[in-house]
């Protein structure tokens, strides 16, 4: 049965539910979290330039032991954020299992110091047809409004701590 906006809302509410994700994090903090929570380390790269101008803007990837996002580094922290957190949805979301018999597709030649049978999921996002970039995104979004401080909140914080330091009241 196809989703809804309703019921897509409600399956990654649900799944937000269950995560129990602490609030007021940065992205970087939500990482962090995320790895120790799943007891997997998960590492935060620049999308190499020859992967962007395919049309990718952020990667998933997951070996047996660790994860690796890959964001455009070319953009705004907003929108890197936000390509983070998509990839992060996929992550937590279980998407694209590719496995050694499947290779790793026309991404393979950007991790040639990588066994193949190391990479267990690749994942590169280009459009939002499908279910899974839907509920990805869905779930980005959630996780962006109800996790995530927001740009002004670290701006406030900013300035909080800029004023302690100087002993001036903002």
């Amino acid at each position: 049965m196809p989703f809804t906006y309703r019921r897509l809302r409600r399956h990654c509410r649900l799944l937000m539910d269950r995560l129990r994700l602490p609030r007021e994090l940065s992205v970087e903090e939500l990482c962090e979290h995320l790895a120790r929570q799943r007891g997997r380390a998960l590492y935060l790269h620049p999308l190499p330039p020859q992967v962007t101008s395919g049309g990718a803007c952020g990667i998933w990837m997951a070996t047996d032991t660790e994860d690796h996002i890959f964001s455009e580094a070319r953009t705004t922290r907003f929108h890197r954020e936000h390509i983070i957190l998509h990839e992060i949805a996929h992550m937590l979301l279980d998407h694209h299992h590719i496995g050694p018999s499947h290779g790793t597709g026309p991404l393979q030649h950007l991790f040639t110091d990588l066994d193949p049978e190391t990479v267990r999921r690749l994942l590169a996002r280009t459009n939002y047809i499908s279910r899974q970039e839907q509920e990805a995104e869905m779930l980005a979004s959630l996780i962006k409004t109800v996790v995530l401080r927001t740009e002004d909140d670290q701006q406030t914080e900013v300035l909080r701590k800029l004023s302690e330091a100087l002993g001036v009241d903002a």
